[in-house]
């Protein structure tokens, strides 16, 4: 949940230190509606890596089905995996630090992206459908009609304890959401160097 770590309070923002000193790649999931694309600009901007839109590896056709309340099947999806999967790639061969977002709703997909890549980060926004169902129904330019959400979380598989995930839930502000990751990102990082971690900074102090 976000507000797990104690600190002193001040204003967070992406020009604020923080002690992730390996390059990291993150895959931020949930379903349409979940506050994906936010957070991980959030995350990028805070961390200096490149983002990439999951939604823009689409091809044109999976687009347009989309757009017409058709569910794309998993025939549909797998060219789009690969192509995520590459990009991931890509950044792995060149050290470089990414942020994408994919709603990766089931297992399979998220073997496809992120596998045994150990070294991929799974962030999962969880929500209500509820709250999820009020935040579609407020897009308008978004392609995901709201009438596929139903279809959206009922091909939800949840990620699992060995798949390592970051779980936040998006009932939060998108700033407090990022700012934990940015926490939790640092802890396994420490952890994995045995080093202790610094006193870290809460997203809700100004000064």
């Amino acid at each position: 949940m976000v507000g797990t770590h104690k600190q002193s309070q001040r204003s967070w923002n992406a020009a604020l230190a923080h002690t992730v000193t390996k390059p990291v790649i993150i895959v931020v999931m949930g379903v349409s509606g979940s506050g994906k694309s936010t957070v991980a600009a959030l995350l990028a901007a805070a961390l200096g890596c490149q983002y990439q839109e999951g939604d823009d590896l689409h091809p044109r056709e999976n687009v347009e089905k989309m757009r017409g309340g058709t569910p794309l099947t998993d025939a549909d999806r797998m060219p789009w995996l690969r192509k995520i999967a590459k990009e991931i790639d890509g950044w792995r061969a060149r050290g470089a630090c990414g942020v994408l977002t994919c709603s990766a709703l089931k297992r399979s997909y998220r073997d496809i992206i992120i596998g045994d890549r150990r070294d991929v980060i799974l962030v999962y926004l969880k929500g209500s459908r509820d709250l999820i169902h009020r935040r579609m129904a407020a897009r308008h330019e978004h392609y995901m009609p709201v009438a596929l959400l139903d279809s959206q979380f009922a091909t939800l598989e949840e990620p699992t304890r060995e798949e390592r995930p970051i779980t936040l839930d998006v009932g939060g502000n998108p700033a407090q959401i990022a700012h934990e990751i940015v926490c939790q990102i640092e802890d396994r990082q420490h952890i994995t160097d045995g080093t202790a971690p610094p006193a870290s900074i809460s997203p809700q102090e100004d000064r």
